[in-house]
């Protein structure tokens, strides 16, 4: 019995140990000067909330007796990114992610976003800029509302910047058409 308690200390002191003494790689250098190149992108973003070919869709609500739910709902979507407000224009890619809506304001959108836009043909294909930022519907439609760009990837690499967004369409069910001007500042 105390052979087998030794033993039992002895693999706990060396698992402990281990990670104190080992090594890994690791070496610092000093980054050259970079060039940040700015990039401008105009787009339009398709989100669709009602009917068959919804784009967001609830996926977590809180359990309140509001029909539909609206406050604390969580939404995941895939909306289209377009060359033109049309629906049918060319497509451009997708933005995937998450919305959280906020507003106990029946007839106030307000949402925390996070969404990837992810391009799918032309100059940017296979690259993406990550948004993360506050969204309110509460002033008129035409208002122009700025988010933030927190990160990215492909030529976007390292991102930061912003969008001016403005709701080009809408209806009562959610649905909305927005105008992107995305300015990038990248690597």
């Amino acid at each position: 019995m105390e052979n087998q308690m030794t033993l039992a200390w002895a693999i706990i002191f060396c698992l402990a140990v281990a990670p104190v003494h080992g090594q890994y790689y690791s070496r610092t250098v000093k980054a050259g000067p970079r060039v940040e190149k700015i990039t401008r992108l105009h787009f339009f973003f398709d989100d669709i909330r009602s009917g068959k070919n919804a784009t967001a869709i609830p996926i977590a609500s809180p359990n309140t007796t509001q029909d539909p739910p609206t406050y604390g709902t969580l939404y995941a979507m895939d909306d289209p990114l377009t060359m033109e407000s049309e629906p049918t224009s060319t497509l451009i890619g997708n933005s995937q992610g998450l919305y959280l809506d906020l507003s106990r304001e029946r007839t106030q959108f307000t949402a925390i976003i996070y969404a990837d836009f992810a391009f799918t043909t032309g100059r940017f294909n296979g690259s993406s800029f990550s948004l993360f930022s506050r969204f309110s519907a509460a002033d008129a439609p035409s208002t122009i509302r700025e988010m933030a760009i927190v990160g990215g990837r492909g030529a976007f690499r390292m991102a930061t910047g912003f969008a001016l967004l403005r709701v080009t369409w809408s209806n009562t069910m959610g649905d909305a058409i927005v105008e992107f001007n995305v300015t990038l500042y990248h690597y």
